[in-house]
């Protein structure tokens, strides 16, 4: 199954059904961006919108991409009239959505089935405005090297979705790369418990500005 089948399946119950992962980047989402000043906003892995309704009550407006035209449709149904302009789009193929500078991009939970990093540094880079700011929130790599990885009951058995593990270093290299600095990083713990594996790994990129 490919990935764009799998979260066209995955839709159906992706809001519905126990979900620690999604539930925890949504929380590091808004702590992390809490005090960040944004206005216009390139929101990639929408899905089904768990990110979008906060981001659009605080920005002029949001482009919300997703590679799933029924992650979208969920998306839509809940944002409807909204500030929000959906796009089904591959975020590793040029970014023919980003229309304008942007002040602030995010990146949900997408990364792990992306194989090359840089193919989205480097578009998030051309995109934001100088001194705009690139969130990237994943399941968090030691969490993968326990054999984490994005799945889901379709109602007739567990259907795992092709993953990448990429490493923290992976990250901050491909940020480097492309003209991007690490202005914070925080990890977030099931039920805030420091004593094991965190769950999520959030950065928050800064282009520098030339």
């Amino acid at each position: 199954m490919t990935i764009q089948s799998a979260y066209n399946a995955w839709s159906q119950t992706y809001d519905t059904v126990e979900n620690k992962t999604r539930d925890l980047e949504a929380a590091a989402l808004r702590q992390l961006l809490a005090d960040v000043p944004f206005a216009e906003v390139i929101e990639l892995g929408c899905g089904t919108g768990k990110n979008t309704e906060w981001l659009a009550t605080k920005a002029a407006h949001v482009t919300a991409v997703d590679f799933s035209a029924e992650m979208l449709g969920k998306a839509r149904a809940k944002l409807a009239g909204r500030n929000v302009w959906f796009q089904q789009a591959d975020v590793t193929q040029e970014w023919a959505f980003a229309r304008g500078p942007a002040d602030l991009i995010t990146c949900s939970l997408i990364l792990e089935h992306v194989q090359n990093l840089d193919l989205v540094f480097e578009e998030a880079s051309r995109a934001l405005a100088p001194g705009g700011r690139f969130y990237v929130g994943e399941l968090h790599p030691f969490k993968q090297y326990l054999g984490s990885k994005a799945r889901f009951d379709n109602g007739r058995g567990v259907v795992e979705l092709e993953c990448y593990t990429h490493h923290l270093s992976d990250y901050l290299t491909a940020a480097g790369r492309y003209g991007l600095r690490c202005a914070d990083f925080r990890e977030w713990f099931d039920e805030a418990d420091r004593r094991g594996v965190p769950r999520i790994a959030a950065f928050l990129f800064e282009k520098i500005a030339e």
